[in-house]
């Protein structure tokens, strides 16, 4: 009976590492597909509204989802409260302190990365184009993480259970 109820554990635990895996490849596509929500939102904010930047990661922040909204919040926070440092730092820092929660990849860290170069210390019409050119890249790459759902998300979920099987027949 303990030899049943480990290999059902074993089995058990293989599966769920194999689904955390798998999970991870769905949901960079959404995360992407949120950034880039989050961008045309920032850029409609700075564009049109003429809205000041800490205001509008804050607004763009409150209506995406938690993951991707919190790099906007933490942005707008710390241009508020840290004095003395300007958009890219804060942007940074905000990255920093939420980018490792997400299934984003070192590609879409770099994009974002880049357009907190850009983000405050340009005319709109820059900024405008600085977005839209991280928009096109994200597109790029939300395709890239489809491809890569479609082909690994089932794969590893299996694995998972096979491999917790594999164990189980090798043990006993």
């Amino acid at each position: 009976m303990v030899k049943v109820i480990g290999a059902a554990i074993i089995i058990f635990s293989a599966s769920m590492v194999g689904w955390q895996i798998g999970k991870y490849y769905a949901l960079r596509p959404i995360q992407i597909r949120g950034l880039l929500m989050a961008l045309q939102m920032l850029e409609t904010e700075i564009v049109y509204g003429a809205t000041p930047l800490s205001r509008a990661f804050l607004q763009v922040g409150r209506r995406i989802q938690a993951e991707i909204g919190q790099i906007f919040t933490s942005a707008a926070e710390f241009l508020l409260t840290k004095e003395g440092l300007g958009t890219q730092e804060c942007w940074q820092m905000a990255l920093n302190r939420h980018l490792p929660s997400t299934a984003l990849r070192k590609t879409e860290r770099e994009v974002l990365a880049g357009l907190g170069h850009v983000l405050g210390s340009s005319d709109r019409e820059d900024q405008q184009k600085h977005l839209r050119l991280a928009a096109t890249h994200l597109r790029s790459l939300e395709e890239e993480a489809r491809a890569e759902q479609h082909r690994y998300e089932k794969m590893y979920k299996s694995l998972g259970f096979l491999g917790g099987l594999l164990v189980v027949i090798l043990m006993f």
